[in-house]
C-alpha cells in the first residue's frame, strides 16, 4: 500500500516519525510534504495529497499540521478525497468503517504512541460496505454535479 505524507512546518518531525514507523511495517511512504521548520502554507501540502489520491498515485493520505483542521478542510476541496480530521483511535476506526476515508488529518502535538495506534486502525481496517454508507458516501462525492 502507498501511503502519502503531507505536512506543514509544524508537522515536520512527527513526519519524520511517522515515515520511519510506516516503512518498518512494509508501507511504501511518499513524502509531500514540507522538509523543514520553517514557515509554509498548508493548504499547498493538503492540496497534493488530495491530488495524489485523485489521481491515483497512492492508496491512503495522513496530514499533519497544529489541529489536523486547516489540512483536511483544504484536503476536502480535492473531489475524490475524504478526509477526516481524527483525535484518536475510536475515530480512526470509525471513519474507515463509515465513511471509507481516505485521508486523515492529525494535530503534531499528539504522542507517537498514540499516533500510531490512529494510524493502525486507519491502515488496516476496512470499509463495512453496508447500503446505508455507499448511499451517504455516494451523496457527498454527487453534491454540486
Amino acid at each position: 500500500m502507498k501511503i502519502g505524507i503531507g505536512n506543514d512546518h509544524r508537522g515536520y518531525e512527527l513526519k519524520k516519525q511517522i515515515t520511519e514507523y510506516l516503512e518498518s511495517l512494509g508501507y511504501d511512504v511518499i513524502n509531500y510534504g514540507s522538509d523543514s521548520e520553517e514557515s509554509v502554507d498548508y493548504p499547498i501540502y493538503a492540496f497534493k495529497v488530495g491530488e495524489a489520491i485523485k489521481n491515483k498515485e497512492i492508496d491512503r493520505g495522513i496530514l499533519i499540521c497544529r489541529t489536523g483542521i486547516g489540512m483536511s478542510i483544504a484536503c476536502n476541496k480535492v473531489k475524490g478525497v475524504r478526509c477526516a480530521k481524527v483525535d484518536n483511535v475510536e475515530e480512526a476506526a470509525l471513519t474507515r468503517i463509515d465513511n471509507d476515508s481516505n485521508v486523515i488529518a492529525i494535530s503534531y502535538v499528539k504522542n507517537i504512541t498514540e499516533i500510531k495506534e490512529i494510524l493502525k486502525n486507519f491502515l488496516e481496517i476496512k470499509f463495512s460496505e453496508e447500503e446505508r454508507h455507499v448511499r451517504r458516501i455516494k451523496l457527498i462525492d454527487t453534491y454540486g454535479e
